[in-house]
């Protein structure tokens, strides 16, 4: 049986090539998954954080207008948000199927929810990619390449480890030595009424 990270791990490789193939921030893909599935999330989830990549890359240009950065660093806002709220779908989902194991009156909360950890593993397949490019890109010099390899290791073994942990405390989930307890981010910059410069600005 697939394990989850494994998944996980090929569907957002998979994103981000098919990014790439396109490399447009505003190209729209058609998630090849059945609607409301886990796997439809987690494309959508890295998706997301793919075009944000990007986005943060193109706003560093030295030579930006003043006025596309600003809408750049909104949308960079937008997104940040649209990524929270995809974290608690996925969450929400794993609550629900997990709704009916019996939780062990001993039973321990784990640092982070599943969803949090998948986030963390969404934005390592990114790093792992765009470290492989450079670790391979044909004008770099040999100490680049070097480098980034070495780089590149390291992220490979921390994908390894962060996908073991996810895979185990997902057992102990579902064994009830764990329980999921969520709670919504409550990001307050977005929203109108909590952000004293925008709630500011309505008097």
């Amino acid at each position: 049986m697939e394990k989850f990270t494994d998944q996980a791990n090929k569907i957002f490789d998979d994103v981000i090539v098919e990014y790439h193939l396109h490399d447009d921030v505003d190209y729209k893909p058609q998630n090849p998954f059945k609607d409301g599935s886990i796997e439809f999330l987690l494309f959508a989830k890295n998706w997301i954080d793919t075009v944000q990549w990007h986005l943060e890359d193109i706003i560093r240009d030295p030579e930006i207008d003043p006025v596309e950065a600003l809408k750049i660093k909104r949308r960079i806002d937008a997104s940040n948000q649209e990524r929270t709220d995809m974290v608690e779908y996925i969450d929400s989902y794993l609550l629900d199927k997990y709704k009916n194991i019996k939780v062990a009156p001993d039973a321990k909360i784990n640092t982070e929810t599943p969803a949090w950890a998948i986030d963390r593993l969404s934005i390592l397949a990114l790093k792992i990619y765009h470290m492989r490019q450079e670790a391979t890109r044909p004008d770099a010099s040999p100490e680049h390449k070097t480098a980034c390899q070495s780089k590149l290791d390291i992220l490979l073994t921390q994908r390894q480890d962060l996908s073991q942990g996810i895979e185990e405390l997902i057992a102990d989930i579902e064994a009830g030595r764990k329980w999921m307890k969520v709670y919504k981010q409550m990001k307050m910059y977005n929203d109108p009424a909590l952000n004293p410069v925008l709630y500011a600005t309505k008097k």
